[in-house]
């Protein structure tokens, strides 16, 4: 795997990972996790175990004065029986916060989905790769190398043409966040795109992003893990995913919000809360899911199964959703100053819409996750925003 240089390999232990809430050690390396292990073991469905094992805003970080790297990693990627597969994933390496080189890796495990609606797999096991990232810039600096989004993916060893140490602390707010697979990262082209890292990187925080695709539920396990998680900063990002899957009628829904929020303030009962609805998707703003694939215009869009009229029986809606949401809000943070409340419409609505549509009928395209992320950064970081840096 090497390029045959003289270069010194490290291998990689916890202490070069961020962004992550839990390592499994396994027979290649080390494969972070979003979730912890007791998390992880109540799991019901593979789409999650999946999602959290996808390192989504986990990078590792490092100084030296290299000008050559090699990262040895196993990936695990995913295809779709009958579909083109994807483009490898990417690893984008920063150089004191600036993207400067990037990198893909060969190879590796292969998951077949047959079936899109049992999301039943096949697995082929395959070689690990490595990630070459040469010609950089001269000089002792602080080294990022963001992992795939959306790649599992096991770190074995770097290899370098200079000695590498674990980055320090950087002392900055730690933002804790949790959402959808918008969060997670879907059709964002490269890892420290996505609208999270986009936000993180504005607002200069250092992101724990618990982005699942398909799996922003409202799931008891996930708030206690948020509840456990060290963070200075903390939003929850809810609504699209119980609605495209059908998950939940109102009269469960409102609860189980009101749950979740309780439990993340067990373990932090101060921290700056920032609950957000979701972003503009005509495709369920007033039409109930579940939200089933589309491939009538020979590509692959989602489209909205539900009747309008069964909202009256309590089935949910985008724009009955966000109402919910602004509700909870209203009324907890008169005992709660603490809790915040983004309308998702700010960060991506009817013009965001019209100049970005939706490529799919559910995700953004790379140019949305930037505009996200930008809008994230004004309406949140800056001036007077809920996670604006106070001085005394």
């Amino acid at each position: 795997m090497s390029t045959g240089q003289n270069l010194i390999t490290t291998p990689i232990t916890v202490d070069f990972l961020r962004g992550h809430l839990d390592v499994e050690e396994t027979a290649h390396g080390l494969l972070p996790h979003r979730l912890p292990a007791w998390a992880r073991r109540q799991i019901p469905d593979d789409r999650l175990a999946v999602a959290e094992a996808q390192p989504s805003g986990v990078r590792l970080a490092f100084r030296t004065d290299a000008t050559t790297i090699e990262l040895d990693t196993l990936p695990t990627k995913r295809v779709y029986a009958g579909f083109p597969p994807p483009p490898d994933g990417v690893y984008d390496l920063l150089v004191d916060g600036l993207l400067t080189a990037q990198a893909t890796v060969d190879g590796g495990n292969l998951h077949t989905i047959t079936d899109m609606q049992t999301q039943t797999t096949h697995f082929t096991p395959g070689p690990a790769g490595t990630a070459r990232f040469t010609d950089l810039p001269a000089g002792e600096r602080d080294i990022e190398i963001w992992l795939p989004h959306a790649e599992i993916t096991e770190v074995i060893a770097l290899r370098t043409d200079a000695p590498v140490i674990p980055a320090s602390k950087t002392g900055r707010r730690v933002w804790l966040h949790h959402g959808s697979s918008i969060s997670h990262g879907s059709n964002a082209v490269f890892p420290s795109a996505i609208w999270p890292a986009v936000a993180a990187s504005a607002g200069d925080v250092e992101l724990i992003n618990l982005g699942f695709g398909g799996s922003a539920m409202a799931d008891a396990f996930t708030a206690r893990a948020m509840r456990d998680a060290p963070a200075d900063l903390i939003s929850v990002k809810l609504g699209i995913n119980i609605v495209n899957s059908d998950a939940m009628r109102l009269r469960a829904f409102t609860p189980a919000v009101h749950g979740f929020l309780d439990t993340i303030r067990e373990g932090h009962p101060t921290t700056p809360l920032l609950l957000i609805s979701p972003i503009l998707c005509p495709t369920h703003e007033n039409t109930p899911g579940p939200l089933m694939p589309d491939l009538s215009s020979g590509t692959l869009k989602f489209k909205a199964t539900g009747d309008p009229a069964e909202t009256a029986a309590g089935r949910l809606t985008l724009t009955i959703v966000r109402d919910v949401l602004a509700d909870i809000v209203e009324q907890r943070s008169a005992e709660d100053p603490h809790l915040h409340y983004l309308d998702g419409l700010e960060l991506y609505g009817e013009s965001d819409h019209h100049q970005f549509p939706l490529p799919d009928a559910l995700h953004p395209c790379p140019e949305g996750h930037h505009r996200i992320g930008e809008n994230f950064a004004k309406l949140v970081f800056a001036n007077n925003g809920p996670f604006a840096t106070t001085t005394s």
